[in-house]
């Protein structure tokens, strides 16, 4: 009682106190979650003006060595700033959060691929040191309790420290990843992969991790984010 007034649970999409009867959000976040919902590109898994497209418009230029990406939620303000705060904010504890409504919402789908394992995208280790986590490595081990999907971090590997994506355009961002992740194999011989991420832009990260991946024997990598954005 003491420790939850010290530090009281927050909502991980506007951090503000949660009541007794709230679980991870608060009601009125929870009313206004914006999941992404079908038409979304059959590739990226970014949501479509019509229900006639089938891939968005990067998709049909741009072939991708990964087979399908689902993202839970709309990269808007509000998720934008819950981004944040997860990871440079120490928010560490709304992995429950984003884990969870990825297994309720995508389970199906994350299911039907059968996949071997769920791999998060991994951080250098200069970064992971100065975070002290790696967020997408804690919504991952939530998806794979719920979802009951083994969870393996040693197998891909963050080995060049690139500077921040954001400031870069797509060219730029996939130059800036090239040879950064390695893969390690090991003694699981996995087929069928899940990438898990925090944010699909322009998927240059995804892409990068996919192309090392299958270089490296893997068939088929999917994967998931919690958020992505609108358009290209």
């Amino acid at each position: 009682m003491i420790w939850d007034l010290l530090y009281p649970k927050r909502c991980a999409v506007c951090d503000g106190i949660l009541t007794a009867k709230e679980h991870l959000c608060c009601a009125k976040c929870r009313g206004a979650l914006p999941f992404i919902k079908q038409p979304c590109c059959y590739s990226c898994g970014k949501p479509l003006e019509s229900e006639n497209q089938e891939y968005c418009g990067d998709c049909r230029k741009n072939q991708k060595t990964f087979y399908q990406n689902r993202a839970l939620f709309l990269y808007n303000e509000a998720i934008q700033s819950a981004m944040l705060r997860f990871k440079a904010g120490n928010r560490r504890e709304y992995a429950e959060f984003y884990g969870e409504e990825i297994a309720k919402q995508l389970g199906g789908v994350i299911k039907g691929w059968d996949v071997d394992a769920i791999l998060p995208v991994p951080l250098h280790s200069r970064k992971l040191k100065i975070r002290g986590y790696n967020q997408a490595e804690l919504v991952a081990e939530v998806v794979g309790r719920q979802l009951d999907i083994p969870v393996i971090t040693e197998c891909l590997v963050r080995s060049v420290y690139t500077k921040a994506q954001k400031q870069l355009n797509n060219i730029e961002r996939l130059k800036n990843l090239e040879k950064a992740f390695h893969f390690c194999k090991n003694s699981v011989k996995l087929n069928k992969v899940i990438l898990l991420d925090d944010i699909y832009t322009t998927g240059a990260t995804l892409e990068a991790c996919s192309r090392v991946l299958k270089t490296g024997g893997i068939e088929l990598v999917y994967g998931i984010t919690i958020a992505a954005g609108q358009g290209y």
